[in-house]
């Protein structure tokens, strides 16, 4: 026969919530930082890979030039909010490997400062991984004054190694596209 004499103890409910609580603030904080990390994470996944036609930063060009040649054409399309007028370099047909210098050409066409951040990709995105800058306008932001027009230089060259990709043997061109916004710093 059990023994009916000692009281059923029931656990603490407030404990139980409290720990309930605190497990789920942890949760929600854990999601809120990852979603400040999100973006600069992404950032760096497509840099590092080549991921969504991002262009490789690189010093200088190590792995020599190849016979095979590649057109590169330049893209640009501008934000409404920023009034610049900016004209793609001509495009250029070398071979692989070898270092281009070309100038995007900006002009400021308002009656104050404007400060703008160009972002970039490459078409076809498989080849964003061989597309290599050494040099670029587009790694800071640009500030024109009224009335000014700069040249704007980029760098590059593609890798050879893109000719080692048998996915990539049909690809005779490449386009380098910008879009400029304005910035959110001062002079904009």
């Amino acid at each position: 026969m059990a023994d009916t004499s000692l009281p059923l103890q029931l656990p603490d409910p407030g404990r139980s919530n409290r720990r309930v609580g605190v497990v789920l603030a942890i949760v929600a904080v854990g999601m809120v930082g990852m979603a400040f990390a999100a973006v600069p994470l992404y950032q760096i996944f497509c840099k590092v890979t080549g991921f969504g036609g991002t262009p490789q930063i690189s010093a200088e060009n190590p792995k020599g030039v190849i016979a095979r040649e590649m057109k590169v054409r330049f893209d640009v399309n501008v934000e409404n909010v920023l009034p610049w007028t900016v004209k793609p370099a001509a495009p250029v047909t070398d071979q692989i490997g070898r270092v281009d210098t070309v100038n995007y050409i900006a002009t400021n066409n308002s009656d104050k400062p404007m400060t703008g951040q160009a972002v970039f990709n490459v078409v076809p995105e498989r080849a964003g991984a061989y597309f290599n800058k050494i040099e670029c306008f587009c790694f800071t932001e640009q500030t024109l004054q009224p009335g000014e027009t700069v040249e704007m230089p980029i760098v590059f060259f593609v890798d050879p190694d893109l000719d080692d990709n048998p996915e990539l043997n049909t690809i005779k061109e490449i386009t380098l596209s910008y879009t400029f916004y304005a910035s959110d710093s001062e002079g904009s």
